[in-house]
């Protein structure tokens, strides 16, 4: 088999089983790295593309974006870190230390950018909003036809260094790997939105992603963090299990927006729902509040009344991924304060029956693919 085949679990269409079989990645160029896949997240992102839910996939398609692995190949054009506030155009790593063969390393949703210093975003240390993103599967390098991105259901990753994070040793890679898409999904706008001390936080969807947002919330120091559902089904597992300090079930709790109204100085709101309570929702903001929408429905949100953002000032946005930047931070404070996912190991040979399972909602909270002892031995 040549160098540049390499194996995976590849969907060939919407509805048929994922198969193991051979694919073609990227040319290998002097600014990226090659690993050895060992661990691999299952995010809900892979079930919307693998349905097509949002859009045609460009399929046949490697799922997988919360990818860990060992590197074995490192391009030549890969040298010392560029400071995250640098507005250069090289492509180099900027990672805080060189990657080399034999590093554990973590690729999250976004693989390359054009990073450019008259892009806006590049610039401002924004890559993940770059108006030529390439998403880590199911996109295209510098809409080249003949550069399709693979994901991590498979043996091998290859891809551009800038786009690498080096793990921290405190860190196991099944941990790990949810935190490259999930957890700075959460994170980001937390940070972005000034969690901390003094602030009350409210997460929406008890579930992959807002397990970790309050996880984060807590790390973080914020005053008051209220996990927030239909039901009170996950009540133990937020107030209990993750340290939440208070719950709201929306479908049990009579007037709970108006009982709760005003309590909250920033919603994250992890639901893919078009019929969730979005006006109760920021009825639960303070003056000034924020809500910060980072889960993607394949049908439009519900509408809103003027009111509901006249009466308080609120604002209501929207947030994807990360940056690098807010990647390392994440990753330090993880291994920090522990702030780890909660996890179920699956053989990556189970992909299928695990997607399935994740479709009906049986992962509590995160399914971590896992490649055979031969690759994980090298961790």
């Amino acid at each position: 088999m040549s160098s540049d085949t390499f194996q995976g679990w590849v969907a060939h269409d919407a509805t048929s089983p994922l198969t193991f079989t051979t694919f073609t990645p990227k040319p290998f160029e002097p600014t990226d790295i090659e690993i050895d896949i060992t661990h691999c997240g299952i995010c809900g992102t892979d079930l919307h593309t693998l349905r097509s839910g949002w859009a045609p996939a460009d399929y046949p398609c490697v799922l997988g974006h919360e990818i860990i692995g060992t590197v074995r190949r490192v391009g030549s054009a890969v040298s010392s870190p560029t400071p995250s506030t640098s507005t250069s155009s090289s492509p180099s790593q900027s990672d805080d230390q060189t990657i080399q063969p034999g590093d554990r390393v973590g690729i999250g949703a976004q693989s390359a950018s054009c990073l450019r210093p008259d892009c806006a975003a590049c610039a401002d240390g924004q890559e993940n909003y770059c108006t030529r993103m390439t998403a880590t599967y199911n996109s295209r390098y510098r809409d080249d036809a003949n550069s399709k991105s693979y994901g991590g259901y498979a043996t091998r990753w290859r891809g551009p260094a800038h786009f690498a994070f080096k793990i921290p040793a405190a860190l196991s890679s099944a941990e790990a790997a949810p935190l490259l898409c999930g957890g700075v999904t959460m994170f980001a706008p937390l940070r972005k939105y000034g969690a901390g001390p003094g602030k009350s936080v409210g997460i929406v969807g008890i579930g992959g992603l807002g397990h970790m947002g309050i996880l984060f919330a807590k790390a973080m120091g914020c005053d008051s963090v209220v996990g927030i559902s239909r039901t009170s089904s996950k009540k133990a597992d937020a107030v209990t299990g993750l340290g939440a300090d208070g719950f709201i079930a929306t479908s049990e709790e009579k007037n709970w927006a108006k009982r709760h109204s005003r309590t909250l100085d920033l919603i994250i709101c992890t639901v893919d729902a078009a019929d969730m309570p979005l006006s109760g929702y920021l009825r639960l903001l303070k003056l000034d509040g924020t809500f910060v929408q980072v889960g993607a429905p394949e049908q439009p949100l519900p509408a809103l009344t003027a009111w509901s953002l006249m009466q308080k000032s609120v604002k209501v946005t929207g947030s994807s991924i990360g940056s690098p930047e807010d990647i390392r931070e994440m990753l330090r404070l993880a291994a920090e304060k522990r702030v780890v996912p909660w996890i179920q190991k699956r053989a990556m040979r189970e992909v299928n029956e695990a997607l399935g399972d994740m479709h009906e909602g049986k992962a509590r909270y995160r399914y971590v693919l896992e490649n055979g002892e031969e690759l994980q031995a090298k961790l």
